[in-house]
């Protein structure tokens, strides 16, 4: 069996550049780490917080290295270079909405800014994309609060079956 593929994308001008390190790329791989039991391996990107280069970088994970589900992180604020939500929507046959509002739902519950961050989440093809801010911290607290959701609908789109360590997450799968 193919091992199952997770695509981590870091939208940032100044780590892409060296000017700084990520360190939102790895939260995202160390919290996926804690949260599945299923073997995986990340296919890490650092690129510019340019549209068209995101939009490539999507396309990149989804449709040549088969990501069952890509985290973007970075680029979700209402500066005019964060543009990774309309690139996510472009490249998207189907968005879903309810993942940007719970988000922004628990980070207003930390901080008064969160009501302007744009994260979203949408589906390519067999891809589950999902857009999440930038620190680490936010990173953590809105995937425990949209994971739950998403082995499930990467069944539903007809991606692996992941399976959680309920000691950091438990994935909802109604019950036939």
């Amino acid at each position: 069996m193919a091992k199952i593929k997770i695509g981590v994308l870091t939208a940032s001008d100044r780590a892409s550049t060296g000017v700084y390190e990520d360190i939102s790329g790895p939260a995202i791989i160390d919290t996926l780490n804690d949260y599945l039991q299923s073997v995986w391996e990340p296919v890490y990107k650092v690129i510019a917080d340019d549209q068209a280069v995101v939009e490539a970088a999507l396309i990149e994970l989804a449709d040549m290295h088969q990501c069952c589900l890509v985290v973007t992180t970075g680029g979700t604020g209402p500066a005019p270079r964060d543009l990774v939500p309309e690139a996510t929507e472009k490249v998207c046959d189907k968005m879903l909405p309810g993942f940007g509002e719970l988000m922004r739902q628990v980070s207003l519950q930390y901080v008064a800014t969160a009501i302007l961050s744009r994260q979203t989440a949408g589906i390519r093809n067999k891809t589950l994309i999902i857009n999440l801010p930038g620190k680490p911290k936010s990173i953590r607290e809105c995937l425990d609060a949209v994971f739950p959701a998403v082995p499930y609908c990467i069944e539903l789109i007809e991606g692996p079956y992941l399976e959680t360590d309920e000691n950091f997450i438990k994935a909802f799968r109604p019950k036939n």
